[in-house]
């Protein structure tokens, strides 16, 4: 395959995979592989959007405005959200397989709904904002926050692993670039990714880097802009970098077939000292 045909496959522009429904929609047949899914879902004032999760767990994360999710009958949440991703952490639903669902905003907004393929199904719940954990990561122009609203740790799916990154403009994260596309016990777990970006400001961007972790692995140097995905199936992946003067937020949607449900990566070798330092991820 072909570096050029890499970059079409894994790099997804904003509105190539918009329907009726979606202003995004990725699911494993698009993306070619077994686990991980985004949509975003666009809500004008007083609109609702009906959905059914198949085999498949979902959350619901506001990205601007609030709504309330109602889970068949009787289980619904109020979703207070946010003014923008950049404005702070927002509450969330967890939505289980095998159900139907219903998001209705009296304002308006755009939702995220992360999704993975699951095994088990747990019951719908509510996930408060000031609960998330958030994490200062890196130092200097490594710095960033990782809000775990979803991580392995933090709240409990069956395979479903999600996060959120903010990068000040002009630094770097996910770096030192890691892979996570083996099944090494105690080392590193197989977890399909999705990158979803968006860039504070009119005209930002940021670009995102994924390279072979095998011959003929993914290849790919992607410049991003609000509302584009890029797709990790494989390889070592970072750096992601913000313009200066352009905050990024990225949403990382995470899952894998392996029978436990972590996060356990593989740090590139040229990209840490002759300690084994991974200090931008500290």
């Amino acid at each position: 395959m072909s570096n050029e045909q890499q970059t079409n496959e894994l790099y997804v522009p904003k509105g190539t995979t918009a329907d009726a429904n979606y202003a995004l929609d990725i699911d494993p047949k698009r993306a070619g592989w077994t686990h991980s899914s985004l949509r975003i879902v666009e809500l004008g004032p007083g609109g609702t959007h009906t959905f059914t999760t198949g085999d498949s767990e979902w959350i619901v994360l506001p990205l601007n405005g609030g709504c309330a999710v109602q889970v068949e009958d009787d289980e619904e949440f109020q979703l207070l959200g946010r003014q923008s991703v950049f404005a702070k952490v927002s509450d969330f639903a967890y939505v289980p397989r095998d159900a139907r669902a219903q998001i209705a905003s009296g304002a308006g907004g755009r939702f995220a709904l992360a999704g993975a393929k699951c095994e088990r199904r747990l019951p719908a719940r509510y996930g408060p904002a000031p609960e998330v954990p958030v994490e200062d990561r890196g130092s200097g122009n490594c710095a960033r926050k990782v809000r775990n609203f979803a991580s392995a740790d933090a709240f409990d799916c069956d395979r479903l692993i999600a996060v959120e990154v903010i990068t000040p403009g002009g630094n770097w994260s996910s770096y030192p670039p890691h892979k996570h596309d083996e099944h090494r016990p105690g080392i590193e777990s197989r977890l399909e990714e999705i990158y979803y970006f968006e860039i504070d400001g009119p005209n930002g961007f940021g670009y995102q880097r994924v390279f072979p972790s095998h011959e003929g692995g993914s290849d790919v140097l992607a410049e991003v802009r609000t509302g584009d995905a890029v797709l990790v199936p494989d390889g070592w992946h970072g750096p992601s970098i913000a313009q200066p003067g352009h905050t990024m937020y990225y949403l990382n949607v995470m899952a894998g077939p392996g029978e436990e449900r972590e996060w356990r990566i593989c740090f590139h070798p040229e990209h840490v000292d002759n300690t084994g330092s991974t200090e931008g991820y500290r």
